[in-house]
């Protein structure tokens, strides 16, 4: 084997997109982690990335843990560390793959983590216990896209709405989440964004505070201007350069 191979088999990036996104949201991105030379994946999830939102219909979080845990063996065949982005809902599959391989993962990186959303029918939100009695009546869900300057709207493909059952499945994956968060120890990086209107800043900190890692190995850096989906927005470049400077110094750390 060469030098050149071993160092490509060293490390691998697996790259998680967010709820009714594609993976063109996150193309910026992993089009930048693949020049650093390291083995780049972005599965697409189930239900997305279809002509309709329909194809998240009968869709659940028990289907995305599959998905990022197929996407995990995969990649892991080839890698022997494995450096976990994720964007939104893909920061929750990627917290989850850190608990249940914890030996096998290096380090997370978790964009705008969905942790604790605006929506007042989320999880930890004063009308969480009644968004199952919204779902009887309410079979559709509408959705924004949020961008917070149009001109820099890169990504395509999201969804204008979702099933109203396959939301209350990713409040439930929010749930799942945040209930094992204190069992998360690896090195961690958050990007968030000061202004955005659909996952609150505090969820940042919250993540920040609850997770074992150890103060040194965990940092979050502020967005200023972005909204939600910020690598398709004005501060796209700020945003993956960030990521990509801590893909850097691991890759420099398992080096060394």
């Amino acid at each position: 084997m060469t030098e050149k191979q071993q160092q490509k088999t060293q490390l691998g990036i697996l790259v998680f997109h967010g709820f009714t996104a594609t993976t063109d949201s996150v193309s910026l991105l992993v089009d930048a982690l693949h020049r650093t030379g390291v083995l780049v994946r972005a599965p697409l999830l189930a239900g997305h990335g279809a002509s309709s939102p329909e194809a998240l219909r009968g869709i659940t979080c028990t289907d995305w843990l599959t998905d990022a845990e197929k996407a995990f063996s995969q990649l892991s065949a080839s890698c022997e560390k494995i450096i976990l982005v994720g964007h939104s809902m893909g920061a929750l599959l990627a917290l989850n793959l850190a608990v249940r391989h914890e030996s096998r993962v290096d380090s997370l990186v978790l964009a705008a983590p969905a942790i604790k959303l605006y929506s007042i029918f989320s999880p930890g939100r004063p009308l969480y216990r009644f968004a199952p009695l919204l779902a009887r009546v309410k079979k559709k869900w509408e959705m924004k896209t949020a961008i917070a300057d149009r001109r820099y709207a890169l990504g395509t493909g999201r969804y204008a709405w979702v099933p109203t059952d396959t939301i209350l499945s990713f409040f439930l994956l929010i749930e799942k989440t945040i209930s094992e968060l204190g069992s998360v120890t690896v090195p961690l990086f958050i990007l968030h964004n000061r202004r955005e209107t659909t996952v609150m800043p505090e969820s940042a900190t919250i993540l920040c505070n609850a997770i074992a890692t150890g103060v040194s190995n965990k940092s979050i850096v502020w967005l200023e201007h972005s909204e939600h989906q910020m690598f398709c927005d004005s501060e796209r470049e700020l945003a993956v350069r960030a990521i990509v400077d801590f893909v850097d110094r691991r890759v420099h750390h398992n080096r060394s």
